[in-house]
């Protein structure tokens, strides 16, 4: 009994502190920090929300001309939401900050995408996450590049984790939203990076809010298949808090948030996930509309006991519903019932307790977001065009209110979900932000939400190293932390350490880690020690420019180990009496890579190579080399040459006809250097290998919204093998 109260505390503090506030006669309000919610299910418990509205005009507060993919955000007076800005070369990842109350624009901040396999169109997939205690917000575009800003749009830290992790990006543009654990901001998506990480994975990255710093990188998952964006939901289970989600491999994983220790898994489909998980009387609802791993019917929602560790299985299914394609939108509760729409936007209601389907009410015929419950109504909107304001009852759904949004010739599409805060709803369609309800006369305080708190138990369990997957040049030092962790995942204290090294070169004493001074690259970790337990922080020693790598000392076989995304694409081998890096085809899906030799933090070099393609059966590969996140490539099967930062941003490219034979060599050359007023001149050239360089450039392009920093590194899509040698460095003269 004991058990289950433990287990159920933290839903009945969610009904109780509401309930207590209304009885006060306080008003119950609350902020909307995640796009799911203050507790991150969907669910807000505000009451006297508005049962209809129009978008000319009955209950409409205030609509701005910004339409997005994802869901607002609201901390306070203030909304954010992420979308894309301008058009053609001029394209970019945006966050916009709105006064809640009048829709007024009070900043905004534009970033670039550069590198990235997702399509102008889907730029501001994901939605940016606010911490209630600081102030400050968190978004992840689709390029992988990680931000924070403060309440007043500065930026406070970025990481670039395509270029320090290998994230991979895709032309279907999922991109998972940050969500705020503690001190941690916590993102996850396929990587494939160094060492340990090379293998491709879905991985879970925690970073300490405040810095930046990497906290630590978790590969729960299995062989990946999608990419993914399953929105995480935080819950103490037996005592323990997990924070659980799905993943690329088609499982739903449950992870100690401030560890990324594994605790269980539950495999169920042989696609990723995208639907969040829910919490219902001690159960967790999952649910995908994928195909199932046991039967030949597609998509399932099902009721699992997540109290175990390991491998879930069918002993810890309580219920399981298939046929169910809920495979976009993640499903709400009301203890009772459990809400969700599937593909073809048909709400459905299932009994909690048995997971029997009671009714079904149809809304539109293509569906993505998600509906958000609020005072026994139900906010949502459709890709048909139509917003509803549903009451779901225990034998069917009455309409209260359905309006258009836009023309119905011309619809305008709703793909993200709704925001409550303070009597208030917002909504994102693609072309326009609605705000509408009641007008609030001042300033009440929002109710906090209390996810419980996990039963210490107080013993060392685990050693945590801060911070972790570090960058440093020859010569340079760290400080590292010891941090002991009980068996739940609670934090206990600092500790000293026993402190060693693995496949580095250099000195450690009392935590502090200097790297050898010698100019050669380093990739590996140092241990910490406590007892029997240990930790580990991964690092990677890069010396600086010049470079010139020719790969004769190069032992045959791995690629650099310190290089990103590169394990298993690529090969060191001797041909024709030199050994060369050679870029592998043998496997369709490791077929294409970006792999990032450097630091993100580098500007105003230029990086040479020289490149040769095989030709088989008339098919020739691609090959170029990136420099400050500007590609320059040899396509082969095209016969041409390109310089482009964002290759599905066509716009931007520049491309000219250039006839390279297969089995030749060429020598490439790509220097990118930082102008006035935020430009970037990117200048390429192309010339057979021992011929003399020519003196005019053969590409070049100024960007007026350049990037300014990024590593260099190495393209290729190998249909057939690609050769690279005598890869050069060096700083612009």
């Amino acid at each position: 009994m004991m058990r289950l109260t433990r287990l159920l505390l933290p839903f009945l503090l969610v009904l109780v502190v509401p309930l207590l506030h209304h009885a006060q006669g306080t008003p119950i309000v609350s902020d909307w920090p995640d796009w799911r919610g203050p507790q991150r299910d969907g669910t807000s418990p505000e009451r006297n929300l508005p049962g209809s509205w129009s978008p000319h005009g009955e209950n409409l507060l205030w609509k701005a001309p910004y339409g997005a993919r994802s869901a607002p955000i609201v901390l306070g007076d203030r909304l954010y939401l992420q979308n894309g800005a301008g058009e053609g070369e001029s394209r970019q990842e945006r966050v916009i900050c709105f006064n809640a109350d009048t829709g007024r624009v009070l900043w905004e901040y534009r970033f670039n995408v550069y590198q990235s396999d997702v399509p102008p169109h889907r730029v501001g997939w994901a939605s940016p996450a606010a911490d209630p205690k600081t102030g400050n917000i968190f978004v992840l575009g689709v390029g992988g590049a990680l931000v924070s800003l403060n309440s007043d749009g500065k930026v406070l830290w970025q990481r670039s984790l395509g270029e320090e992790f290998g994230l991979i990006t895709t032309h279907g543009g999922r991109t998972v939203s940050p969500v705020l654990e503690d001190d941690l901001v916590i993102v996850s998506g396929l990587s494939s990076g160094w060492g340990d990480q090379a293998r491709g994975a879905h991985r879970f990255f925690a970073f300490n809010k405040n810095t930046g710093q990497t906290a630590w990188v978790d590969s729960p998952a299995g062989r990946p298949y999608d990419t993914t964006y399953s929105p995480p939901i935080a819950a103490v289970i037996g005592g323990v808090r997990l924070l659980i989600a799905g993943g690329g491999d088609g499982a739903m994983h449950a992870l100690k948030p401030q560890t990324g220790e594994s605790v269980w898994r539950f495999e169920m489909s042989k696609r990723g996930i995208n639907t969040g998980a829910i919490l219902v009387g001690g159960k967790v609802i999952v649910s995908h509309g994928e195909e199932n791993l046991n039967t030949s019917e597609m998509g399932l929602i099902a009721a699992i006991d997540p109290t175990g560790t390991g491998k879930l299985g069918e002993a810890q299914v309580r219920w399981k519903t298939l046929g169910f394609l809920g495979g976009y939108s993640s499903p709400v509760s009301d203890g009772e019932r459990i809400y969700q729409i599937d593909n073809g936007s048909n709400l459905f209601a299932f009994d909690a307790a048995t997971g029997r389907q009671l009714w079904t009410q149809h809304l539109g015929t293509v569906q993505k977001a998600s509906p958000v419950l609020g005072d026994g109504k139900l906010y949502v909107g459709t890709e048909s065009g139509k917003f509803y304001i549903l009451r779901p009852r225990t034998d069917g759904c009455e309409i209260l209110d359905e309006d258009w949004l836009g023309p119905e010739q011309t619809p305008e599409r709703v793909l993200g979900s709704a925001a409550i805060s303070r009597g208030r709803v917002f909504f994102a369609s693609d072309r326009a932000l609605y705000a509408f309800g009641r007008k609030m006369n001042g300033r009440a305080a929002p109710v906090p939400y209390d996810p419980g708190t996990p039963a210490p138990d107080g013993k060392p369990a685990f050693v945590q190293v801060v911070p972790t997957e570090l960058i440093l040049a020859p010569g340079e030092s760290v400080q590292l932390t010891a941090r002991l962790f009980d068996a739940h995942g609670i934090f206990l204290r600092e500790t000293p350490a026993n402190w060693s090294l693995e496949g580095l070169s250099g000195t450690v004493e009392n935590g502090k880690f200097t790297a050898a001074g010698e100019a050669h690259p380093q990739a590996g970790q140092v241990k910490a020690t406590v007892g029997e337990l240990s930790g580990k922080a991964r690092i990677r020693v890069i010396p600086l420019l010049p470079w010139a790598i020719d790969f004769e000392a190069s032992p045959a076989g791995a690629p650099p180990r310190h290089w990103i995304n590169a394990t298993g694409k690529y090969q060191v081998r001797e041909v024709e009496g030199n050994k060369v890096l050679v870029k592998l085809s043998d496997n369709p899906f490791l077929r294409r890579a970006k792999t990032y030799l450097g630091p993100p933090e580098w500007s105003e070099y230029t990086i040479e190579t020289d490149v040769r393609s095989d030709r088989h059966r008339r098919q020739m590969a691609d090959a170029g080399v990136i420099a400050q996140r500007y590609a320059l490539i040899l396509f082969g099967n095209h016969q041409r040459l390109e310089l482009q930062s964002w290759q599905p941003e066509t716009q931007r490219t520049i491309r000219l006809k250039f006839p390279w034979q297969p089995d030749t060599w060429y020598r490439m050359k790509l220097r990118v250097e930082n102008l006035p007023e935020g430009k970037v001149l990117a200048r390429g050239k192309v010339w057979p290998t021992g011929e003399p360089e020519p003196a005019e450039w053969t590409i070049e392009k100024t960007d007026p919204i350049g990037n300014r920093a990024g590593s260099p590194g190495l393209y290729a899509d190998a249909y057939v093998e690609v050769f690279f040698d005598n890869v050069k460095v060096y700083k612009n003269p």
